[in-house]
């Protein structure tokens, strides 16, 4: 059964999902102020982490849940997530969305093999108006990009554990929301501290004190003010709206982050960007007032 606020929350996500499409603008700009090697994602993992511990050694001693033993959402979801933000850092801000928003055809698949639910027809239109919007903006010569260097892996990747990840949150109905953001903060560290190891020679060096403190006001305005309240929102949702239409409404992103590449980093909008977004905007809202009357 639908939850009572189903609309509400479906377009909370969306326009949630849509500031996440402006994400890369202050990403670039921690690089170039000289946290390079996705330390700067390493860190708005770390200030949220930090503000959280007090509250949830409290927790512990109470006997409550933690989200430490949640370890699968926090590596899918936070894990994905990571991949995400330090794939702006490596390739084209335009790739990361096709390759990262590969998202909702994952969750479909996902929800057929283990819960072993065929998709509803509704769905099947949503999720045939996304890929079209996708494949209108991307598809330039016929074919999509296909992943070539090591930022496009790491979308590719990001999409691929975001949407097991939905799967997972869809599971957690009981699991109250500061435990699933502590699970999120702490794994999802682990993950951006292996990747930035991992991937060194792409990333760069280690950054210096001084571009540590010279970026701290943004890093912290930006873990603070965006990546909790709206990551709040994001691992909430799933198990109110459904992996699948989540998946779905978080194509927004990719309308913002289209738009904001074209004026800010003189990226390509044309007729291509205007129709495709246009599409995956349809998409996001078709499920929603399809599915709203229904049990």
């Amino acid at each position: 059964m639908q939850h009572k606020y189903h609309l509400t929350i479906s377009i909370a996500v969306f326009f949630t999902s849509g500031l996440w499409g402006l994400y890369w603008i202050p990403q670039r700009a921690l690089e170039n102020g000289g946290l390079t090697g996705g330390w700067g994602t390493v860190a708005q993992y770390a200030i949220p982490l930090i503000v959280f511990t007090p509250f949830i050694i409290l927790k512990f001693f109470k006997g409550k849940s933690t989200g430490i033993k949640l370890p699968l959402i926090g590596l899918l979801f936070g894990g994905g997530i990571a991949c995400y933000a330090n794939s702006f850092l490596l390739t084209d801000i335009m790739r990361v969305f096709i390759l990262f928003y590969l998202m909702p055809v994952w969750t479909t698949i996902f929800e057929i093999i283990f819960f072993k639910q065929a998709p509803k027809w509704q769905r099947g239109v949503s999720l045939f108006l996304a890929l079209l919007g996708l494949f209108i903006v991307f598809g330039k010569d016929g074919n999509l990009p296909l992943p070539v260097n090591v930022g496009d892996w790491l979308a590719l990747l990001g999409g691929f554990l975001c949407a097991a990840g939905a799967i997972k949150l869809e599971e957690a109905k009981n699991e109250d929301i500061s435990s699933l953001l502590y699970s999120f903060f702490f794994y999802g560290l682990l993950v951006t501290l292996f990747t930035s190891l991992i991937f060194s020679d792409a990333f760069g060096p280690l950054p210096d004190i001084v571009s540590w403190i010279s970026m701290l006001p943004l890093l912290l305005i930006l873990s603070l003010v965006f990546f909790i309240p709206s990551n709040i929102i994001i691992l909430w949702s799933p198990s109110k709206i459904g992996a699948g239409l989540f998946s779905i409404l978080v194509l927004s992103e990719i309308i913002f982050g289209t738009i904001s590449a074209a004026f800010l980093a003189n990226e390509t909008f044309g007729w291509r960007e205007g129709v495709g977004g246009l599409l995956m905007l349809i998409a996001g809202f078709s499920e929603i007032l399809l599915t709203r009357n229904k049990n």
